[in-house]
């Protein structure tokens, strides 16, 4: 299996977290992945991520696994991974439901077709095909969950934080960072502003 491939496959293993609590929620109907019982999971994998991060970056923590799953540029520096799990913490402990989830499905199945798309060119803005592509998959994920106004504007949200690469002081802000937390405030702002 390829780098890239790899890189794919564990950005999406993330859904397993909305999809068990959706799974529980509208169809098992067993109570056992409550939403604060999510929350309490992704403030776990936050503080172990954490720790992993402190150790990799500070302490010589060395993994085969960090070896093959990490870019070169993130070896000085906090990794994408560590970002992909700050914001989804933040877009789990913030919003409704109806609104993290497909937040999170954005960053953890739509980021992942973006990648396929753009062929591992690091771009300023990525080409229309991949907007294109990441704007598609990302309001089909939020269709089921929000009206369709928010839906585009979760979508459109989502597009432009992993489309466009803005540098603040010399550092890319990774799009693992920003995507579900973009989607999530353009939803709700549809949602709740008047």
């Amino acid at each position: 299996m390829s780098l890239e491939l790899g890189r794919r496959l564990v950005h999406a293993s993330g859904a397993v977290v909305p999809g068990a609590y959706l799974l529980d929620e509208h169809v098992l109907e067993v109570g056992v992945v409550t939403w604060p019982v999510v929350q309490a999971v992704v403030v776990a994998g936050l503080v172990l991520t954490a720790v992993l991060e402190f150790a990799r970056l500070y302490g010589g923590l060395e993994h085969a696994f960090y070896d093959r799953l990490t870019r070169e540029y993130e070896q000085d520096s906090v990794a994408g991974y560590a970002l992909y799990v700050l914001s989804g913490t933040v877009v789990v402990l913030l919003f409704e439901p109806r609104i993290a989830v497909p937040a999170l499905f954005m960053l953890t199945l739509g980021d992942p077709v973006s990648g396929m798309l753009s062929s591992g060119e690091l771009r300023t803005v990525k080409r229309p095909r991949v907007l294109v592509g990441m704007f598609t998959v990302s309001l089909l994920l939020a269709l089921p969950f929000v009206p369709v106004v928010a839906a585009v504007a979760g979508a459109a949200g989502a597009t432009v934080a992993d489309g466009v690469k803005p540098v603040v002081r010399g550092f890319v802000v990774d799009d693992n960072l920003t995507i579900p937390i973009v989607a999530a405030v353009a939803m709700w702002a549809v949602i709740y502003l008047p």
